[in-house]
């Protein structure tokens, strides 16, 4: 792992500046022009259902689903895809709606009264595990706790915490411990979970697909650990991905035999459309209103659509 050398040498940042200028030339650059359609003069990737093991869709040939937003030069690629003349892109992602699902799954108290306040639940967790108000909040008090809120729905240790936030050891063991007092509700899911996969060997999403794991019964510790964790996540993963699927259905009903808004591009937790310029905030308002309503959990779900020409400029719609 190139990260962990940072400063090590004066030629990793430069193998790691290459890496990412050759990703983006074979992926994107060199490749994307020949894959433009003669007759439409678009780029259209290939859905697949049944790959991802959660029920996720994924991409391929080429994979949009995976299009560089992190970097400067990544942001650059994302420019060139484009609305048609006349119509703008609306981008209508799902806000934290894993750790709200964690939420409904874990009957958490704390966690749900936090999306009911409508407080952001990584400054939130970490006010409540330093005892502070969400205003005495660091930048870097809010990054650890979302690097755990993530990390244990992964099955991350302390170990990786504190490679990953420049935690001690030490520091890394109180903060989940911490954690795991104040969410007790997630605590006793995780562990209700890694039961119950003993028991019945699958796990089910909330609509009730199931995912079987027979290496949960490996003599291998490893194998089993690895059962373990895709047995916590795959309720959670496979419940978003059947949530996303339920509104990408009810939102191709209503728009099929509408010329000025197509649903274009599906990114895990996002829905992209062209619309056109003058129906924009309509359908904005109509695909926010399916996407949250898709499945009840306990507590709200939210989406936020963005909007603009282009991939790399989309701004917050104010609905």
């Amino acid at each position: 792992n190139l990260e962990k050398l940072k400063g090590v040498h004066v030629i990793i940042p430069l193998i790691s500046e290459h890496r990412e200028l050759s990703k983006l030339l074979t992926t994107y650059t060199d490749a994307l022009p020949k894959l433009v359609n003669k007759k439409t003069k678009r780029v259209h990737t290939h859905f697949n259902q049944t790959i991802a093991a959660t029920g996720r869709l994924s991409s391929t040939n080429p994979n949009l689903q995976n299009i560089p937003i992190r970097t400067e030069l990544g942001l650059q690629v994302r420019k060139a895809f484009i609305a048609e003349k006349g119509y703008t892109l609306l981008a209508c992602d799902y806000s934290q709606i894993e750790l709200r699902i964690v939420a409904h799954l874990a009957h958490d108290r704390t966690l749900l009264d936090i999306f009911k306040n409508g407080e952001d639940v990584h400054t939130a967790t970490a006010a409540r595990i330093h005892g502070v108000s969400l205003d005495q909040v660091t930048k870097q008090m809010r990054s650890a706790a979302k690097t755990v809120n993530f990390g244990v729905l992964y099955g991350q240790g302390a170990k990786a915490l504190a490679e990953q936030t420049g935690m001690s050891l030490h520091e890394a063991k109180d903060f989940i411990a911490k954690y795991f007092s104040l969410f007790s509700g997630v605590k006793k899911y995780i562990d209700d979970i890694k039961s119950l996969v003993v028991e019945l060997g699958y796990v089910e999403t909330l609509s009730g697909r199931r995912r079987f794991l027979p290496e949960i019964h490996s003599n291998n510790p490893m194998i089993r650990a690895a059962a373990e964790r895709m047995a916590v996540n795959t309720p959670v993963q496979g419940t978003n991905a059947d949530i996303i699927k339920i509104a990408m259905i009810s939102l191709y009903k209503q728009l099929q035999n509408v010329d000025d808004a197509k649903m274009i591009l599906q990114v895990h937790d996002e829905l992209v459309f062209e619309v056109r310029d003058d129906v924009l905030e309509k359908v904005a308002r109509l695909v926010k209103n399916e996407m949250e309503n898709a499945m009840k959990l306990n507590v709200p779900i939210v989406v936020e659509p963005r909007a603009g020409k282009n991939l790399a400029e989309l701004k917050l719609l104010a609905l």
